[in-house]
């Protein structure tokens, strides 16, 4: 790869030359935060009157990996509602932390509109839903109970680290996050449970522990009416 270019001159650059219609666009994602490693790539979201879908296309250009977010004036608005609905808000997160590169008149009402949706948060719960998640984690926890199998325990609890997060976060109406940003996203709701989190399960690869792991699922469980099996149902019945 070619000596990488000043991150904000090459995504000014690859806009110009790969979307020259393009009327509104940011620079988001690592190197934006201050975060960015050897690794980093540029995030830039795209606006552009003459798309008539929502895409997403990878290059490699000026050095940089690069990710290519294209949205029309219109599309874009759809995927704020779905990400509102799915609780994670890449679009209006890359839209509101985004270096301006272009702007046709419409990029500061485009990250106003991505922070009120950014603080509004995500859509709440119902009572199905957290009961449906309730159910899901005892599943995993009757499974991690009654396993003899130290290589299955693994996945078990990957996918309960995974469910906690997303089952605290929703019922305190919070985004939830994925991969990397799943801790991230445990730190802006609570540090202190973040760091217990993190240490619960820190712990458990060290250890191959599973004791604290369920303690740890049942707690959180516990105000909810802990653990749910009995007399849970989906769909219809009589």
């Amino acid at each position: 790869m070619p000596k990488r270019q000043n991150a904000i001159e090459a995504a000014k650059k690859f806009v110009d030359h790969y979307f020259p219609s393009g009327e509104v666009a940011f620079l988001a994602g690592s190197i934006v935060r201050g975060e960015g490693t050897e690794s980093s790539d540029l995030d830039i979201v795209i606006f552009d009157a003459l798309a008539d879908h929502s895409f997403r296309k990878s290059y490699v250009e000026y050095g940089w990996p690069i990710e290519a977010f294209v949205h029309s004036f219109q599309s874009y608005k759809v995927f704020f509602k779905e990400n509102r609905e799915r609780a994670r808000p890449s679009l209006p997160q890359m839209c509101a932390e985004g270096i301006i590169l272009k702007d046709n008149g419409q990029a500061s009402a485009i990250k106003n509109e991505s922070l009120a949706l950014l603080k509004r948060g995500p859509l709440p719960w119902k009572s199905k839903e957290v009961d449906a998640a309730r159910y899901g984690i005892s599943n995993l926890l009757d499974d991690l109970d009654g396993s003899n199998n130290p290589f299955e325990d693994l996945f078990i609890v990957s996918k309960l680290a995974e469910m906690i997060h997303e089952f605290v976060l929703r019922v305190n109406g919070c985004w939830i996050g994925e991969g990397k940003w799943m801790v991230r996203a445990l730190k802006e709701f609570d540090e202190e449970f973040a760091l217990q989190f993190v240490q619960v399960f820190d712990s458990y690869y060290k250890n191959r522990d599973k004791e604290d792991v369920v303690r740890f699922a049942d707690h959180v469980l516990e105000p909810y009416g802990g653990r749910l099996f009995e007399g849970y149902s989906l769909g219809k019945h009589e």
